[in-house]
């Protein structure tokens, strides 16, 4: 997705909540919702060049290096995600740069009326945007690798690496069939408006229009590289000489033998109190950047991160709910009725990879920790709470832009934007799409029938699969181009596999990735398609931007993941790998254990009288209902506009990352957040306007160049950094992973 406000974080701001529609039905000039007509030009010149050499060149560098970097920090204990607006920062000096010294020579093709030049002329901001969803492309990664991942890493099994690839590019190229389909409905409708997209336009305008250096002060681009350096240099120190102090837990060096006290102080395997990070990768893994996330929405998730880890989870660990005493405090590990890890070679048939029920029967039922369980309790409620919420705040603008969209489609009628784009610019073909869809579906049978049937799912789950994916992307594609809320198909996607097809790990995830990630794909075209509308770029370069992009991104994460996969020994095993090693693949863990929990055990032994869990469906109603106090408060008191800003799903899902994610991330997440979107953004508004974005691309960007620098020259000579008490990046608290249960024996713990 082409636009800064995070996909984790779904940014329900209450200026947009409050959509402005223009009271006349009729057609007018331009758009008739208010944000966009503050936002977005209704000029264009169509003979601004955009599809140039520069826009390949920069784009397709921009594409490669993203997706390389992301999944390279994807395996490690703190992952950092690059967005595309780095490349949107950087792109912009380097275009003006080759602009400056490229030779503006027209250069003829034999034999053809074809002609092109390395130099156009000045760097344009369609350009600008184009690279800029060149980069989203690389930027947003690829959801199968994970299954490639737990293969290879955690079941030690093999996979054919045609069949994996063409798992990765399926998955990520289906969605332009559901995107052709409905583009008419969710693009060219001037009702459906893409909340996010607005927040590009406006970084676009911002870096294109002419800027002067004040006296004393900085540039913006200064500023980037200011804070680039600084960023650069100063990770050396906890990526790689003193990793201890990305995450120190005071509490554990006070109390060095005390299980209690260090489940209560430890950030990284605890409730984090008194804990705290001296490095932003710490700040920003798992839980994106702060700074491009909307205040309101930072109080919500904290709201909900200290009611489910200060409150829901000591009430429960310390009244034993579920047996939590025999199990850690918080892990995305399971276990059996004896509290030692769940030993799944035990259940799995080796042969045909699927469950032994007389072997299930005589081992063990599955148990989770208690912050596992109930992280599918709030992923329960979450969906619901999100239905809720958006049918009760914005169901009547919904319906009511549903309708507009409708008549405005009879009519071929259409705000300034849409005609602009559809009298100067030739438009898609709908066979372009359409062929995309049947060869992508035809090698998605392919992938799961062929290769010995090694992903176990047969051709009815994958059309099932892709049946959800069509059916869901209309509607959710409605109340994300409104709202700015994208409900998520993995929990249905996994349950209803897990019903139809119980036992099998595999055709599990592939099920939710097909059926999921399809239809999250198509979405993202979408919106980068509107962001396109929006920018008058050509929709055929946009296109063809958009399929390159998918299909370079792809192939680039594939190969990085197969690349270290092979190479890096014992990866993703933190018990095997050296001291000092990042690789411990945090997300893919919470990915392997989900595998079991849906695919070798299924929901039936899970979630219903059949296994310990029952209880977890009552998350389902608690989320619808959620939302319905603060609607009714909101319609009560309409002059206390704060009460609109409570956002149940927001709360409900805002400590749902743990695990993989820890207390210490959303502890500094939250600091680093309040910080700078309301002091900062009180008292040093126009300084928080004009840096804040660049700063948080600056200090990724830093991270970034080093941890890859420290990997080459050093990591991967097996050389971790000095052997001393600050090396492994752990907080110093072995205890606060320690069953407290009477009789568990633990390796390293004390029994009760």
């Amino acid at each position: 997705m082409a636009g800064v406000v995070q996909d984790t974080l779904p940014a329900h701001d209450h200026d947009e909540s409050k959509l402005a529609i223009a009271d006349d039905d009729t057609e007018v000039d331009d758009s008739p919702i208010e944000q966009v007509r503050l936002t977005v030009s209704t000029t264009d010149d169509p003979t601004q060049p955009a599809l140039t050499f520069r826009t390949w060149i920069i784009g397709l560098a921009c594409c490669i290096v993203l997706a390389f970097v992301n999944q390279f920090f994807g395996y490690r204990t703190n992952p950092l995600t690059i967005t595309a607006v780095s490349a949107q920062i950087v792109s912009l000096p380097i275009g003006k740069l080759m602009a400056a010294t490229l030779p503006t020579t027209i250069y003829k093709v034999p034999f053809t009326k074809w002609s092109f030049t390395l130099n156009p002329g000045p760097f344009n901001l369609k350009e600008h945007a184009l690279i800029t969803i060149f980069a989203s492309a690389g930027a947003g990664g690829v959801y199968a690798i994970n299954i490639i991942t737990i293969v290879k890493a955690f079941y030690h099994r093999n996979i054919n690496p045609i069949a994996a690839f063409l798992l990765a590019i399926t998955t990520q190229m289906l969605g332009y069939g559901w995107a052709g389909m409905f583009r008419r409905f969710l693009v060219d409708s001037p009702y459906m408006w893409w909340p996010s997209n607005l927040v590009q336009v406006s970084l676009f305008r911002a870096f294109h229009e002419k800027e002067k250096r004040l006296k004393g002060g900085t540039t913006r681009l200064q500023f980037f590289f200011l804070i680039f350096v600084a960023s650069f240099g100063y990770y050396i120190i906890p990526g790689y000489f003193f990793q201890r102090i990305s995450t120190i837990s005071v509490v554990c060096l006070i109390w060095k033998n005390s299980v209690t006290a260090q489940q209560i102080g430890s950030g990284m395997k605890g409730l984090g109190i008194g804990a705290f990070s001296l490095d932003w990768n710490t700040v920003v893994s798992f839980t994106g950047s702060p700074l491009a996330v909307p205040g309101f929405a930072i109080i919500n998730v904290l709201v909900g991160f200290v009611l489910f880890l200060y409150v829901i989870i000591p009430i429960s660990y310390w009244n034993n709910f579920y047996e939590a005493k025999k199990f850690p405090f918080i892990s995305s590990h399971t276990f059996d009725s004896t509290g030692a890890t769940y030993n799944v070679s035990r259940i799995l048939n080796e042969a045909t990879f699927e469950i032994d029920m007389d072997a299930y029967n005589k081992y063990s039922k599955l148990y989770l920790s208690i912050i596992f369980a109930f992280d599918y309790g709030l992923s329960f409620a979450t969906l619901t709470a999100t239905v809720s919420h958006v049918c009760l705040f914005h169901g009547k603008t919904i319906i009511q832009m549903w309708r507009k969209t409708t008549n405005a489609l009879k009519e071929n009628a259409g705000d300034v934007h849409t005609r602009l784009m559809k009298r100067n610019y030739e438009q898609v073909p709908e066979w372009w799409f359409m062929i995309i869809l049947v060869l992508m579906v035809i090698l998605a049978l392919a992938c799961c029938e062929g290769f010995g049937k090694q992903l176990q799912l047969p051709w009815w789950g994958v059309l099932l699969s892709l049946l959800i994916a069509l059916v869901f992307t209309l509607p959710i594609g409605v109340i994300q181009a409104t709202t700015n809320q994208q409900a998520g198909l993995n929990v249905i996607t996994e349950l209803i596999i897990g019903f139809l097809y119980p036992g099998k790990p595999l055709a599990n995830v592939a099920f939710k990735t097909y059926g999921y990630i399809s239809m999250a794909q198509a979405l993202s075209f979408l919106e980068d398609f509107k962001l396109g509308h929006y920018m008058k770029i050509p929709p055929k370069a946009m296109f063809i931007v958009q399929l390159v992009g998918t299909l370079v991104a792809s192939s680039v994460y594939f190969s990085t993941a197969w690349w270290l996969l092979t190479t890096i020994p014992n990866i993703c095993d933190a018990s095997m790998l050296p001291e000092g090693s990042p690789w411990t693949c945090p997300g893919d863990d919470v990915f392997y254990n989900a595998s079991i929990i849906w695919g070798v055990v299924g929901p039936q032994r899970m979630f219903t009288k059949d296994g310990i869990y029952p209880g977890m469906n009552w998350f389902f109603l608690i989320g619808l209902l959620a939302p319905v106090p603060v609607w009714l408060l909101a319609r009560k008191y309409p002059n206390h506009k704060w009460i609109e800003l409570i956002n149940m799903p927001l709360i409900i899902g805002g400590a749902s990352g743990i695990p993989p994610a820890r207390s210490i991330n959303y502890i500094s997440w939250g600091v680093v957040g309040i910080f700078f979107n309301f002091y900062v953004y009180k008292n040093f508004k126009a300084w928080w306007a004009r840096h804040t974005y660049i700063l948080s691309a600056a200090l990724d960007a830093g991270i970034a160049f080093m941890a890859v620098l420290l990997y080459f020259s050093l990591q991967s000579y097996d050389v971790f950094g000095p052997t001393w008490w600050g090396l492994e990046a752990d907080d110093h608290c072995p205890l606060a992973k320690c069953p407290t249960a009477p009789g568990i024996v633990t390796k390293g713990c004390p029994v009760f």
